[in-house]
C-alpha cells in the first residue's frame, strides 16, 4: 500500500510573506494526499477481490476415490469391464450455487469430441455420487441425465480403438439456476441451457488405452 506523506514547509520560506503561493502549494499538496489515498484504497480493494476470485476457483475441486488426476480409469469402468460409473467427489461449490451439471466426454475419439455421460440439475448440496449409477432418466434425488454418443441414457465408459490413451475429461459445472431442461438433452442442449448461468467450474481427467 502507499505510504501517504505530506512534504513540509520548505526552510527558508517565511509562511507569512508566500501569501498566494502558499496557498497554491496548500492545495496541491491536498490533491496529492487525496490522490494517494484513493490509489491505497483501489489497491487494496483489487487486490482483494482478485485474491477472493482465485480462491473460489481453486477451492471448487473434483476427484475420483477411483483414479487420480490424468491416471488409467479402472477397467470396470469402461466397455471392456463393466461399463459402470466410477464413484466421484467434489469440493463445497460457490454459495450462490442452485444446481450442478456433469459432462464427460473425449476429446481424442477419431470422429471428434465423442459424449459418454451428460447429467443435470444435480442439488447444489450433492458432494459426491456413487459408482454403478442406473441409466435411468432420473435419478432419486431429482437430477435428470441426458443421451450419450453411444444414444444411451447415462453413463457410457471409455471404448476406443486400438493405439494410444485418450483422455477422458469429466467436467463438473456449479450454476446459479435449476435448468428448466427435461431427461434425455444432449451435451449441446445442456451447454446451451447453461449459457450465462456457470458460476465455477471443476475437472478431472482419466486415462484408458486399449
Amino acid at each position: 500500500m502507499p505510504i501517504c506523506t505530506p512534504p513540509g514547509t520548505p526552510r527558508g520560506k517565511n509562511p507569512s510573506s508566500t501569501g498566494r503561493s502558499q496557498v497554491a502549494a496548500a492545495k496541491g499538496v491536498l490533491r496529492r494526499i487525496l490522490a494517494c489515498v484513493v490509489a491505497s484504497s483501489v489497491t487494496a480493494a483489487g487486490g482483494s477481490l482478485i485474491a477472493h476470485a482465485q480462491e473460489d476457483t481453486m477451492a471448487f475441486t473434483l476427484t475420483s476415490p477411483a483414479f487420480v488426476h490424468r491416471a488409467a480409469i479402472p477397467q470396470s469402468h469402461t466397455c471392456d469391464g463393466a461399463d459402470t460409473s466410477p464413484p466421484l467427489a467434489w469440493t463445497e461449490p460457490p454459495n450462490e450455487t442452485r444446481s450442478l451439471a456433469l459432462i464427460v466426454d473425449d476429446p481424442d475419439a477419431p470422429v471428434g469430441t465423442w459424449v459418454h455421460w451428460v447429467l443435470y440439475n444435480l442439488p447444489p448440496t450433492t458432494r459426491a455420487l456413487p459408482a454403478h449409477l442406473p441409466t435411468v432418466e432420473r435419478l432419486p434425488d431429482g437430477s435428470h441425465q441426458g443421451v450419450n454418443d453411444f444414444r444411451r441414457m447415462g453413463y457410457g465408459g471409455p471404448c476406443p480403438p486400438a493405439g494410444p490413451a485418450h483422455r477422458y475429461f469429466f467436467k463438473l459445472y456449479a450454476l446459479d439456476i435449476a435448468l428448466d431442461l427435461p431427461p434425455k438433452a444432449t451435451k449441446a442442449q445442456l451447454e446451451r441451457a447453461m449459457t450465462g448461468h456457470l458460476l465455477a467450474h471443476a475437472e478431472l481427467i482419466g486415462l484408458y488405452q486399449r
